[in-house]
């Protein structure tokens, strides 16, 4: 699917454009043009090659289904761009996210991503219709939106998962289960993953705010600086949050300790109790013909008492000590 919109130097626009019009528009210096290729195939992704004369390795990295780091490369006219963007409705149990890959040109901007939609871009054409300031500051403002977009999404998740952290820590301190420790693990491979994706897109926007490329205007560094703020920002979030995630892990893991080490006292404290109980019912339980203890006419109710003495005395003692 392509979607497509032009926005001419003289003032007027036009969506939804065919190769031969993209290939027009290519031609007005001042306009600006966006290209959306989304989930393309074959044939769609030969404008890349046939209109806009991309190199092919920007293009082979563009129809590659595996996972690439997020970066930026200069090819002179054109610099091109590969970023992450949050699949639609995350999840903290197994958080995935779609490769964007964006050709900036000095009239134009050309997005690929293989999937059916990206909220981001959603959301970037739906304030193409209300907001005229971004089809009229240029592709670099325009770069700038989407990727401004595409880093906002990363707080809610993030927000998410503090909050599903500190419940999860409060049900640890409340009654540790194992059904707890499978979320904290989860949770920290999320947090790690998405410092994973974070990080070098944290250097894409550092270049983009500083590096002298001519697609990008003076005026609008500062703007990719604001992104590079926010990713400084969520990437000291995810580190608090892996260190609450770390704390919590470790809280599980006391209260898990402490818990078998109540029952083994309580199990030590039973299992000492009996001890000598069992070498006295032991004793008189041998079949000797001239054990006195048989045949006394109370010795039954002395041996329970016996017992009870002995058991109350090593409990009263026990607790004596504090041992429980």
């Amino acid at each position: 699917m392509i979607r497509s919109v032009y926005y001419s130097s003289s003032g007027t626009s036009q969506k939804n454009l065919s190769s031969d019009q993209i290939s027009t528009a290519l031609q007005d210096a001042h306009g600006l043009l966006w290209v959306s290729l989304e989930q393309p195939d074959s044939s769609e992704t030969d404008l890349l090659r046939t209109i806009f004369h991309f190199h092919p390795l920007a293009i082979e990295d563009c129809q590659s289904t595996g996972y690439q780091t997020a970066k930026v490369d200069d090819y002179g006219e054109y610099i091109f761009i590969v970023a992450h963007a949050l699949q639609p409705e995350p999840s903290l149990d197994q958080l995935d996210t779609q490769e964007i890959n964006l050709f900036l040109g000095s009239n134009y901007l050309v997005t690929s991503f293989n999937a059916a939609h990206t909220p981001a871009f959603d959301k970037i054409w739906r304030r193409l219709e209300r907001d005229a300031r971004i089809g009229s500051n240029g592709p670099d403002f325009l770069c700038h939106a989407i990727l401004d977009t595409m880093v906002d999404e990363y707080m809610p998740l993030l927000d998410e998962m503090d909050e599903r952290i500190e419940t999860i820590e409060d049900q640890v301190l409340e009654k540790p289960s194992s059904t707890y420790l499978s979320d904290i693990l989860t949770l920290k491979h999320s947090i790690m993953t998405l410092r994973r994706i974070v990080a070098p897109q944290r250097e894409v926007m550092n270049r983009l705010s500083r590096d002298d490329f001519p697609q990008i205007q003076a005026h609008s560094r500062i703007y990719f600086r604001d992104i590079y703020d926010h990713l400084v920002r969520i990437q000291d979030l995810s580190e608090s949050i892996r260190d609450l995630v770390s704390d919590t892990l470790d809280t599980y893991l006391s209260a898990t300790s402490n818990r078998l080490n109540e029952v083994m006292k309580a199990l030590t404290i039973v299992s000492t109790v009996f001890l000598p109980l069992s070498f006295f019912a032991g004793v008189w339980g041998m079949n000797y013909q001239y054990m006195p203890e048989l045949h006394f006419r109370y010795g039954y109710l002395i041996a329970w008492g016996t017992f009870l003495s002995i058991g109350l005395i090593m409990i009263w003692y026990f607790k004596k000590r504090g041992w429980f």
